[in-house]
């Protein structure tokens, strides 16, 4: 089969296209035939290794010392169930499904195997496989830091980097669960978080968040750019403060945990399971949910994908298409 192999960590040069050996599904594995995957965070960091210093050694020894432990990176993916294991129940040769991969990695490539009872699930049927692709990781992590922060109908959150892939799912699931929203963005962008029910919108560039009146019960930083000191300005006393990409608290944010009653949440990782999913699915068949999409690109045009994500301004979801 075809996959991206990368062997050594860098730049998205280290990417290539090759061929490699086809899985076997184990008994309680479904093989599925990749239709779409994406281009998150996640891949970028782990091909360029790009972590915090007081992280280097636990992710070296993860990801692999001198070289990539998993060749094949890729953590979202839509497809077809073309085989299954003599133990698996839920699935069936034929179905189409939907899945995260963040642990195992392997969706830049042409089949996968996945266990049955990972966060694999049955794919909306409203939408391609390109949009399926793009919902595993980035919904589910909005969802997941939304309710472990137990927002409640009525409150008020603001979404700082609005128009991402988690941002982009934050601003619509808020909305969902009866928040009132506010989305920072740039100019490009208003219209686009306008469109995903925002009730509000904060240009960035025009305007600074934090020196505003309004206050709000959750704060969701999705991008890790805001400064921490302005958003506690503006985050209510028993308010909520999340940030999904920063997995140490800095000093500051230790000052604010022992001496207010500000709650901080930082980055983890949600539970590996198909729960969430199978919720999401209802909202995207309901059209409660819908998935941004920046670009597309075919498989062998992966490098200038990473080259684009790297940048760090695309809206919503990088989507490739494998077939």
């Amino acid at each position: 089969m075809k996959a991206v192999v990368y062997t050594r960590y860098g730049s998205p040069d280290v990417l290539e296209l090759k061929q490699v050996e086809k899985p076997i599904p184990k008994e309680d594995e479904i093989l599925v035939k990749i239709k779409a995957t994406t281009v998150t965070v996640a891949d970028i960091r782990s091909r360029s290794f790009t972590v915090p210093p007081e992280f280097w050694l636990p992710a070296r020894l993860t990801l692999g010392l001198t070289k990539p432990k998993k060749e094949i990176l890729g953590v979202e993916l839509a497809g077809e169930v073309v085989e299954v294991g003599r133990d698996v129940k839920r699935f069936k040769e034929g179905d189409q499904v939907f899945a995260a991969s963040l642990i195992r990695f392997g969706t830049y490539a042409e089949y996968i195997c996945l266990k049955e009872d990972g966060p694999v699930a049955m794919m909306p049927s409203t939408i391609s496989y390109g949009e399926a692709a793009a919902l595993p990781i980035g919904a589910r992590t909005a969802l997941f830091f939304l309710k472990l922060a137990g927002l409640k109908s009525g409150q008020s959150v603001l979404v700082y980097g609005a128009s991402g892939s988690v941002g982009s799912y934050v601003v619509q699931l808020a909305k969902h669960l009866g928040a009132t929203v506010t989305g920072v963005c740039s100019t490009k962008n208003v219209e686009l978080v306008k469109s995903l029910g925002a009730d509000n919108i904060i240009d960035y560039t025009a305007e600074d968040f934090s020196s505003a009146d309004e206050i709000y019960d959750v704060i969701f930083e999705a991008v890790n750019k805001s400064s921490f000191s302005a958003c506690m300005k503006v985050l209510k006393n028993n308010g909520t403060y999340i940030n999904v990409t920063e997995p140490l608290p800095t000093v500051e944010m230790l000052w604010t945990k022992l001496t207010s009653s500000k709650k901080l949440i930082l980055s983890r990782n949600s539970p590996e399971t198909s729960e969430a999913l199978d919720y999401l699915k209802e909202l995207i068949e309901t059209g409660k949910l819908k998935v941004v999409i920046d670009r597309a690109y075919s498989l062998d045009k992966i490098v200038d994908a990473h080259r684009y994500v790297e940048e760090g301004h695309k809206r919503g979801n990088v989507v490739i298409n494998v077939e």
